[in-house]
């Protein structure tokens, strides 16, 4: 399994997803957001991680779709004063 900086991975006996932050050899440099919000750092062995499949969240999508809107309705309220 080839890792680099950025790859999201998890430990193989579970756990919360880490990000991959540097690779030297075996050594895996992962760091994570713990429940409280606190950032940790640790290096782990490759032996222990597997790549983590990470789905999309359509959060994205939907907020992009709301700014669409508000700007659409800043748009008709800007032309309804002018008119």
């Amino acid at each position: 399994m080839e890792l680099k900086s950025g790859d999201v991975v998890m430990l193989k006996s579970g756990g919360c997803p880490l990000t991959v932050a540097d690779v030297d050899g075996d050594n895996i440099e992962c760091i994570w957001l713990g429940e409280e919000g606190d950032l940790f750092r640790e290096t782990l062995p490759r032996a222990v991680l597997e790549l983590a499949l990470v789905i999309p969240h359509d959060d994205e999508d939907e907020s992009e779709d709301d700014e669409a809107e508000e700007h659409d309705d800043e748009e008709e309220e800007h032309k309804s004063k002018v008119a």
